[in-house]
């Protein structure tokens, strides 16, 4: 099992908040709002450990002996469409949620309790607090099968979803501070859940969440629809506690060790290990633009400026088996996930963060929106957008769309490196040979194209367009932006390759 940026369970013990819900006789969005409002006004004040000692002295192989009951699971005697089950604290887990069940607008809290939970041969003597609360929950529904998992919330603001036929990848989070900043990340954490009673014939599960952090408080409506992609619907009201240098919107996080553009296999006997291979932008201009994601040597910060964005994401295009060679983590069925913004989000710019990583077993990728503008003071930022949880490619550009990404050194001519970039799509498919069609490529600040290598091929072995080239860098070390997208006179073809190499 990866774990994310940092591990989802150490995450979850970065911080710890503060605010118990007391019971409300009546509750929606608005009520859950004043009191992220309520909370921003006063000072930040780490919540308290409830977890006990020896909890927390458990190994990690010990707390995996922890299992939820599945006779116990939430809402199963009453065989409604989505059913819960929770994670239980422990080992470096002792950060905890409170969880209620709504009933209507009426709440009641869910308590912890030891029978909801088999130990294994673990012998625990020590007492646990029925206020201790769990560190997360999972969702069951029928995706493929019935009691199959649909998606998780666990550790600090961190929550997962599946589509049919994948299984889990990158993570989404509640927001992003900080994030690759000088003095450190910030981890807003979900202290709580309100999760709405389905109908039996339901075919949506709503859930509240109460955020908080140093910096910030923030209520979360999360609408959870399962289908052949999983679509969570988000609506969010952000107050500030503190000025925040970097805010990110909507943020996603993923794992990329080594891909078809990356130059070793770290000794490793796949071809390819990456939760995603590329960042996927739908400007509002209307202009598509893929980036490959890499592995860089240090970590690297990009930003792609806008207004009003059509969409962008995380995405695993190549699903191919072939090039995973994975029979366990099956690299090959993890989900894209394309953010959706509702509304106008304004001025500002997608940012993608590149960390080096030795292994797969921490993520390294994180894609959010960052606002130009700065969170306003005593007044909400509201905001919403949509989540696709697929294993499709919908959200690609009709014409043409990046296939594929390759480089390699030149022989007998030191200095130089050679990219293949392949394009493919159904009326690039349908052409053939066509020297009206061409490559539109950009070099810039740090190296030079050697003109003579510019070429562009149809492949008639899988009918794609293959342009090559080769650069030569001007010896600064500085890294360089490279793009390229094919046309045909006065026509855009296809998507722009967009690629930062570091010589």
């Amino acid at each position: 099992m990866k774990s994310p940026l940092l591990p989802l369970i150490l995450l979850a013990g970065l911080t710890a908040h503060a605010l118990l819900y007391a019971e409300e006789e009546s509750f929606d969005f608005e009520t859950l709002r004043f009191h992220a409002k309520q909370l921003a006004a006063e000072p930040y004040h780490p919540r308290s450990n409830q977890v006990p000692e020896f909890l927390r002295r458990l190994t990690y192989d010990e707390h995996r002996q922890i299992q939820f009951n599945s006779d116990r699971t939430w809402w199963r005697n009453e065989q409604l469409p989505f059913q819960l089950q929770f994670f239980h604290p422990g080992f470096v887990i002792d950060h905890t949620v409170q969880i209620h069940e709504l009933i209507g607008r009426k709440t009641r809290t869910i308590e912890f309790k030891r029978s909801l939970f088999s130990y294994g041969r673990l012998d625990l003597s020590g007492s646990i607090p029925d206020t201790m609360g769990f560190a997360g929950f999972r969702v069951l529904y029928d995706l493929n099968k019935p009691g199959d998992e649909l998606g998780a919330f666990l550790g600090a603001s961190y929550f997962r979803f599946l589509c049919p036929k994948a299984i889990y990848g990158l993570s989404a989070r509640g927001l992003a501070i900080n994030t690759a900043e000088p003095g450190g990340e910030e981890f807003p954490v979900f202290e709580e859940f309100w999760i709405q009673k389905p109908a039996a014939d339901a075919h949506e599960l709503v859930v509240f969440a109460l955020l908080d952090s140093p910096s910030v408080a923030g209520a979360y409506r999360f609408a959870i629809q399962p289908g052949h992609e999983t679509v969570v619907v988000v609506r969010a009201a952000i107050y500030r506690r503190t000025d925040v240098a970097v805010v990110g919107l909507a943020p996603l996080t993923s794992m990329f060790w080594h891909g078809e553009n990356s130059r070793t296999t770290h000794g490793d006997f796949r071809p390819e290990v990456h939760d995603s291979d590329g960042l996927l932008l739908q400007r509002g201009s209307g202009e598509w633009l893929w980036r490959p994601l890499a592995n860089p040597d240090k970590m690297r910060v990009a930003s792609f400026a806008d207004e009003n964005p059509r969409g962008f994401g995380l995405l695993q295009r190549d699903r191919n088996f072939d090039h995973y060679q994975d029979l366990e983590a099956h690299y090959h069925a993890r989900p894209n996930v394309w953010v959706e913004p509702v509304g106008n989000w304004g001025v500002g710019a997608v940012r993608l963060v590149e960390i080096p990583t030795p292994d797969e077993t921490s993520d390294n990728i994180v894609a959010f929106w960052v606002p130009a503008n700065p969170l306003p003071a005593n007044e909400a930022f509201e905001f919403g957008y949509r989540l696709h949880w697929s294993l499709e490619a919908g959200r690609r550009p009709p014409a043409g769309f990046v296939a594929a990404t390759r480089l390699s050194d030149v022989q007998k001519q030191p200095g130089l490196t050679r990219f293949l970039v392949e394009f493919e799509g159904p009326y690039l498919s349908s052409r053939q040979a066509d020297a009206t069609i061409e490559p539109v490529l950009t070099v810039g600040e740090g190296a030079a194209l050697v003109p003579e290598t510019l070429t562009l091929q149809k492949n008639p072995n899988n009918e794609t367009w293959r342009a090559t080239f080769a650069v030569k860098p001007d010896g600064t070390g500085r890294p360089v932006e490279l793009r390229c997208f094919l046309r045909k006179e006065p026509h855009v073809l296809t998507e722009t390759w967009s690629y930062l190499w570091n010589p």
